[in-house]
């Protein structure tokens, strides 16, 4: 019995049989073409190109339609990169002039270009690089005539072991036949990750070694909750498994059979629960588990999904949408947190050595102002239609707040102008998710209405970790006295200036941290949708007085394993037939 530890980033606990997807190079037949073949040789990489490109549309269109927008726009670049004539041309040419056929030519240049992204010493690069390697693959099996991935030809569920999956693998996975997947690369956002949650597959990546430490046929266990993987368990770790897996299963009907219940203390203390959102059509999501509204509408799928920005009627029809299907509960859109790995990066000529440092999120939005602008018209016009709160991402200088709020005033001057209706009343916040604008939170309140922190971001720049590195993603932890202070001093900022305080990070929507952020002073609470039951009943189990002298507690420790132990203790001693075994979301 060998245990490994990786990430977890999709929670649930099965085991079947391992097979491996393997990485093997393939043999591409090179040969030197005659002349007059070039017209037959450039016929059939046009075929090749249509046909990879029909064959991603309709992956795209059905994941899409089973798994959400989410995971469908990750195929955005694959085809965009079909079309790039820059990269095309290059190939031709070869053909052309050279006399290589199309296989050499394909394989070549894609290397080239996979060679490129790698050189960048970026994960933003590193993971360009894996979607060039499949879209390679996908060219060169219609060039030579495959049809068929090991994966497809599965007979029987098992547990796919990979070095990495491309997203065409992982979007392709037949869901009666894979059971789980393990990676040795990967981190929480990689596209891996992000499917698997999308299809419920349990996923654990990160695992370093995985593929030289399994064998095709090897029984493995994948706990998916607390990122472990158990080769060859004997009969005692299966059992004490099949339990867990029971137990979480029994667990999950429970919490969700409460999901309609009012999240209030024993002692009559309230905590909003809102839901974490991307898309309008989430918000059924959020009022079907629970949810009093939504406290955190990401607005980047606009742009992310497409090579020129939406205009301001597409984007007023999105929010309206959204505030419509929450049926006068309020909602909190946050400006475009552009930048990093996402829409800047591709669209720059030169791409900055380290985006999370560089023109990102608010620095963004101040640099380039009409496409600010036609954000906050949209949102503004669409605020007629219900409650809602506007918040800008990423705030580290007051500077930055003053010049955001002076763009909106304006914003708001022209509409009027243009007798156009909007909400003058609409409240004006923003994240708290950098040290600085932590540490002076005092200030900030003075010039916000409210504040949200946003724990993601604040454990990376406070603890200089990027939790997506694989090598490093163990440091990564909300529990660290360091972030804890922070969120502590945050709260009492906006307690002194009389200003609503929410914490929409990844441990919103964790029971081992509940009792701690009640305990605080948190009264709101904003996570994805399907995690609102779980806290919800937490919150529900507990007085204040209880969750006060456990935060007192936690912030005698001095560092985050005694905290994550006490907090989990705590968890399960309130509640040991939902929590007896939990290990994360």
């Amino acid at each position: 019995m060998e245990l490994i530890k990786g990430i977890p980033v999709s929670p649930g606990i099965v085991f079947g049989r391992a097979i491996h997807v393997g990485e093997a190079e393939r043999h591409v037949p090179q040969r030197t073409i005659a002349a007059g073949e070039v017209d037959s040789e450039l016929r059939r990489l046009d075929k090749a190109l249509e046909e990879a490109a029909d064959e991603l549309g309709q992956l795209r269109d059905r994941t899409e339609r089973e798994l959400g927008a989410e995971p469908a726009k990750i195929f955005g670049f694959h085809l965009g990169l079909l079309r790039d004539r820059a990269l095309l041309d290059i190939i031709r040419g070869r053909i052309r002039d050279e006399l290589v056929n199309a296989e050499q030519a394909v394989a070549d240049q894609f290397q080239s270009l996979i060679n490129q992204f790698r050189k960048m010493g970026n994960v933003v690069f590193e993971q360009k690089a894996n979607d060039v390697v499949d879209l390679e693959r996908r060219v060169l099996g219609k060039l030579m005539g495959e049809t068929k991935s090991r994966i497809a030809q599965l007979k029987e569920p098992a547990v796919i072991i990979a070095h990495e999956l491309t997203p065409s693998q992982t979007a392709g996975l037949d869901r009666a036949k894979v059971i789980a997947i393990a990676t040795d690369a990967g981190g929480q956002t990689g596209h891996t990750s992000i499917v698997a949650r999308a299809l419920g597959l349990p996923a654990v990546v990160g695992c370093q070694d995985a593929t030289e430490r399994i064998d095709d046929g090897d029984l493995v266990l994948v706990d998916g909750d607390s990122g472990v993987l158990v080769v060859a368990p004997d009969e005692a770790m299966l059992a004490e498994y099949r339990t867990r897996a029971e137990r979480g299963a029994r667990r999950r009907r429970v919490v969700q059979e409460e999901a309609s219940l009012d999240p209030v203390t024993r002692d009559g203390t309230r905590i909003a629960m809102l839901g974490n959102i991307e898309f309008p059509e989430e918000v059924e999501a959020v009022l079907a588990n629970g949810g009093d509204g939504v406290g955190l509408f990401r607005t980047e799928f606009l742009y992310l999904t497409r090579s020129e920005p939406p205009d301001e009627e597409e984007q007023y029809r999105v929010y309206r949408r959204a505030i419509e299907l929450l049926a006068g509960r309020p909602i909190t859109i946050r400006t475009l947190d552009l930048g990093a790995d996402k829409y800047t990066q591709e669209a720059m000529e030169e791409p900055e050595r380290n985006p999370f440092l560089g023109l990102r999120s608010i620095r963004y939005c101040l640099a380039d102002q009409p496409l600010f602008k036609t954000q906050l018209r949209a949102i503004m016009r669409a605020s007629v239609h219900g409650p809602v709160k506007i918040m800008f991402p990423l705030v580290s200088t007051l500077m930055e707040l003053r010049q955001a709020k002076m763009i909106l005033a304006d914003v708001c001057e022209e509409l009027a102008e243009d007798g156009l209706t909007f909400d003058a009343g609409v409240r004006i916040g923003m994240m708290v998710e950098v040290p600085s604008a932590a540490l002076m939170a005092r200030v900030f309140a003075s010039e916000s209405d409210f504040f949200s922190i946003g724990t993601n971001d604040l454990v990376q720049y406070t603890l200089a970790v990027d939790r997506g590195n694989e090598r490093v993603a163990g440091l990564y932890s909300a529990a660290s006295p360091a972030i804890l202070h922070l969120v502590k001093n945050v709260i009492r900022a906006a307690r002194h200036e009389g200003i609503e305080v929410s914490l929409c990070g990844e441990i919103a929507g964790d029971p081992e941290f509940t009792m701690l952020l009640v305990g605080m002073g948190l009264r709101t609470l904003s996570m994805v949708p399907a995690q609102i039951p779980l806290v919800k009943r937490v919150v529900r189990q507990v007085n204040l007085e209880h969750c006060e002298r456990l935060a007192r507690r936690a912030g005698s420790f001095d560092s985050e394993r005694p905290i994550q132990t006490f907090l989990r203790d705590e968890l399960r001693r309130i509640d040991p037939e939902t929590f007896g075994a939990y290990n994360g979301v």
